[in-house]
C-alpha cells in the first residue's frame, strides 16, 4: 500500500520536528496533540482526545498511516486503531510490553506495524546489524547511546531532554540480553562500564528496551548482544541511590516529577552513539566500531537539539524507504532489517552521516 498521507500523533519538539521531516519529504501531514497546538505554518494542527478510542478512528479514518510520539502507555490503542483500519502504523517507543502486542497485531495486519523506530530503539539497531554483517561470524555486539548535556552541572550530570516517564522505565525494568548464547533478563543499572568518545570520560550501564527485537532476531548467531545507556561518571549510582534506597521505584510518576523539576531540558546538548562488534572476518579476530556524537542542527529555520533530530530524523527515515518501496509495506518491520546504507540514503537519514 503506497501512501503519501501521515498523521503524526503528539507535538512535542520531537512530534512536531517528525512532522516537519514528513512535510519537507513531500508527505500530506495531519499533526494533533491533545492541547491546543502551536500553528506550524507548515501543515494543519488540531487538537483532539487520542485516548478516546472513538474520537482516534475519526482522526486516522482519512490517512494512510500514523506515526504516534505519544507516551507509550497510548500505544496499544493506536496500535489498534491502525490495524483495524488497515493503515501503517509507525512509533518509538521502548517498552517491551506495548511492542510484544504490535508484534502480534503485525501477523493479521493489512499495513506495516513498525514499532521502535527512534534512536534507542531504532536506529542504533540499523548500525548493530550492519556491523554484524560484515562478519564471516559475529561473537558479540556492545550498544551504547546516551543524550547528555554537552556542558553538565551538580552530581547527576544529567538534563531531562527526553521523556521522564521513559527515562524511568528504563531504569527500572529488567533488560534484555543474549550472554554466552543464552538468552536472559537481568536488572537495570548494572554491569558498569567505562568508556571514551572523543576523548570525554563516559559510564555505561544497563537500561530496558534499547535492543528492541535484537534478541529474537541473532539468537542461535551472535552469543553476546546487549544495550546501555550512557552517563557521566556517577549518574549510575545515584539513580539507584534515588530509586532503590529511598523507594522512588513505588512512586514513578512523582519520581519522574522530581527528576525533571531538578534537571530541566537544556538547548546545547549532545547525543553519543557506540556501537562496536566483534568476530572473525577471512579467519582473522576483529574489532569494528561505529562511534558518532552528533550536536544540535539547523533545521527548517530553527535550532534543534541533537535528541530531537536523532530521534525524529530516524522515524522519517523509516517512512521515507517504506513510501519509496525499500521497504516492506505490510507485516512487522525489525529495525535490524533496515540496511544502513539505504537509511543514510534518504533526505533524512542523510543527517546522520554528515
Amino acid at each position: 500500500m503506497s501512501f503519501e498521507r501521515v498523521a503524526v500523533l503528539g507535538l512535542g519538539k520531537v512530534g512536531m520536528l517528525a512532522a516537519t521531516f514528513l512535510h519537507e519529504a513531500g508527505f500530506q501531514v495531519t499533526a494533533i496533540d491533545v492541547r491546543e497546538p502551536k500553528h506550524s505554518g507548515l501543515f494543519p494542527v488540531r487538537c483532539s482526545d487520542l485516548a478516546d478510542r472513538a474520537t482516534l478512528h475519526d482522526d486516522l479514518a482519512g490517512v494512510q498511516a500514523v506515526l504516534s510520539c505519544l507516551p507509550y502507555h497510548l500505544n496499544r490503542q493506536i496500535a489498534e486503531v491502525a490495524h483495524e483500519l488497515g493503515i501503517h502504523y509507525f512509533d518509538l517507543t521502548e517498552d517491551v510490553g506495548t511492542t510484544q502486542t504490535i508484534v502480534e497485531l503485525s501477523a493479521t495486519a493489512e499495513g506495516l506495524m513498525a514499532p521502535q523506530c527512534g534512536l534507542a530503539p531504532g536506529f542504533v539497531a540499523i548500525v548493530g546489524a550492519s556491523l554484524i554483517e560484515q562478519f564471516d561470524d559475529c561473537r558479540s555486539v556492545r550498544m551504547r547511546v546516551g543524550a547528555l548535556p554537552q556542558t553538565p552541572t551538580g552530581l547527576l550530570g544529567y538534563a531531562f531532554n527526553w521523556s521522564p516517564e521513559g527515562v524511568v522505565n528504563e531504569y527500572l525494568n529488567d533488560c534484555e540480553v543474549l550472554e554466552e548464547g543464552v538468552r536472559k533478563w537481568v536488572s537495570a543499572m548494572e554491569w558498569r562500564e567505562t568508556l571514551y568518545v572523543d576523548g570525554i570520560q563516559l559510564e555505561a550501564f544497563t537500561t530496558s528496551g534499547g535492543l528492541g527485537t535484537m534478541c529474537d532476531t541473532y539468537e542461535n548467531r551472535v552469543a553476546n548482544i546487549d544495550y546501555k545507556t550512557i552517563r557521566y561518571p556517577g549518574h549510575m549510582d545515584l539513580m539507584n541511590f534515588f530509586f532503590h534506597e529511598l523507594l522512588m521505584r513505588e512512586r514513578r510518576e512523582l519520581a519522574g516529577e522530581i527528576l525533571t523539576n531538578a534537571k530541566p531540558p537544556v538547548s546545547n546538548d549532545v547525543v553519543y552513539v557506540h556501537v562496536s562488534a566483534e568476530g572473525h572476518i577471512d579467519h582473522h579476530l576483529r574489532r569494528l566500531e561505529f562511534v558518532r556524537s552528533y550536536l544540535p542542527k539547523m533545521i527548517a529555520g530553527q535550532e534543534r537539539t541533537a535528541i530531537a533530530w536523532t530521534t525524529a530524523g530516524s522515524v522519517a527515515a523509516v517512512i521515507e524507504m517504506v513510501r519509496d518501496g525499500t521497504l516492506p509495506r505490510q507485516g512487522l518491520l525489525k529495525q535490524e532489517h533496515i540496511a544502513l546504507d539505504s537509511f543514510l540514503a534518504t533526505p533524512t537519514g542523510r543527517l546522520f552521516a554528515e
